[in-house]
Parts: structure tokens; C-alpha cells; sequence
């Protein structure tokens, strides 16, 4: 099976060229600004494309996520067939999926959470036998280094998945950190498709599931 994983495309997904594959995974942040009318081009983007699973998150750009306009955002990605997550699951054949979209508080955006106890009562709710982990943000110290240098990503998201070992763990929100990393059992992949100037330069990331 075939996993091609894509993250933080900010409104700029015409401009990309999407691989085939059996799941599409989207990590957050599908719009600029979070109006709906982004939401709704996305998904037209999102339902053309031929991928039997699609999956999806929110980011912290993707405020109609969050606010009045919630069920409408939902609706218009649920209305594509595929699965949208927010600290919720899915299983598809033998294959267990969690998705959400919080992260360490950034400026005055969506599904802010204060670091310690606030946003660790959400990764408690991360199923212990989850395969794949979707969050807009990357744990602490992997692949979450900004230009300062800086390492911004959550330190009880890295204890939660540490103590899990999801076989993938995917996220963007930081775009600098694009890449992939092997770390004991998890492989982690930070899809960002823009780089830090919001310029498309970063093709999606294709990854292969083992048959057995």
C-alpha cells in the first residue's frame, strides 16, 4: 500500500503535482487565513483526486476549523469522502489511524494549547495501539527546528509518542523541518510542502506500507 503525505499547502495546491497512491494523509493548514472559501477549494481539490482513503487535520491557519463556522468546514471535507479527524481515529482494514490538530501556543491562531497539562489532556487520548499518528505539530526535537535555531516542537507530544511507537508519526506546521527521520520504531515525517517563505518547494512525501 501507498501513502503519499501532504502538509501545510496555504491555498497553494494548484500549484502541485499530487503522486498516486492508495491513502492520502493531509497534516493541517489547507488554508491562509481559514475563510471558507478556502475550505471549499481545497475540497474540491481533495475530491478530485484519486486516492481511495483520504484523511485530514486541521492546522493552526484553519480557523473556520474552530469557530462558528466548524460544522460548515467539516461538512465540506467530510462531503469529499474523506475522513476528517480532530482527536479522533479511524481504522481502515487493519490499519489504525489518530488525528489532531493542536499545537504549542503560536501567536493569536487555531487550536492553540498551552505546553504542560492543557495540551497533554489531548495526547492522552491518543489510542496506545495507534499505527499511524496525524498531528499539525511535530514533537519536541524532531524535525521541529526553525531558522533561529530553535527547536519549537512539543516536549509531551514526544513523551506521548515515545511511550506509543506509532509505526509513522506525520505533521508539518513548521516548515523548515520538511523531511523524514527514523527513530527506534517510528518513522517520523514532517510533510510542510512550503518552505518558510510560503513558497511551494517541497514535494509530497510517498512512503510504502509493508504487506506483512
Amino acid at each position: 500500500m501507498k501513502f503519499v503525505f501532504l502538509s501545510d499547502t496555504h491555498d497553494k495546491h494548484k500549484e502541485m503535482q499530487i503522486p498516486i497512491g492508495d491513502f492520502l494523509i493531509f497534516c493541517g493548514d489547507m488554508s491562509s487565513r481559514g475563510e471558507l472559501r478556502e475550505i471549499e477549494a481545497f475540497s474540491l481539490f481533495l475530491k478530485n483526486l484519486p486516492h481511495k482513503y483520504k484523511i485530514v487535520i486541521a492546522g493552526n491557519h484553519d480557523f473556520s476549523f474552530e469557530d462558528e463556522r466548524k460544522l460548515q468546514a467539516e461538512e465540506l471535507i467530510r462531503s469529499t469522502g474523506a475522513y476528517y479527524l480532530n482527536d479522533s481515529g479511524v481504522q481502515i482494514g487493519t490499519i489504525k489511524f489518530w488525528g489532531s490538530p493542536v499545537q504549542p501556543c503560536f501567536k493569536d491562531m487555531a487550536f492553540n494549547r498551552r505546553r504542560g497539562e492543557d495540551i497533554k489532556k489531548h495526547w492522552d487520548l491518543i489510542p496506545l495501539d495507534t499505527d499511524i499518528l496525524i498531528t499539525h505539530g511535530p514533537p519536541k526535537g524532531i524535525l521541529d527546528t526553525i531558522r533561529s535555531g530553535e527547536r519549537v516542537g512539543c516536549e509531551e507530544l514526544l513523551q506521548k509518542t515515545l511511550s506509543i511507537h506509532p509505526k509513522i508519526h506525520v505533521f508539518g506546521h513548521i516548515h523548515e523541518g520538511y523531511g523524514t527521520l527514523q527513530q527506534q520504531k517510528t518513522v517520523f515525517i514532517n510533510a510542510s510542502n512550503l518552505n518558510f517563505l510560503y513558497q511551494y518547494t517541497h514535494p509530497p512525501i510517498e512512503w510504502e506500507w509493508p504487506e506483512s
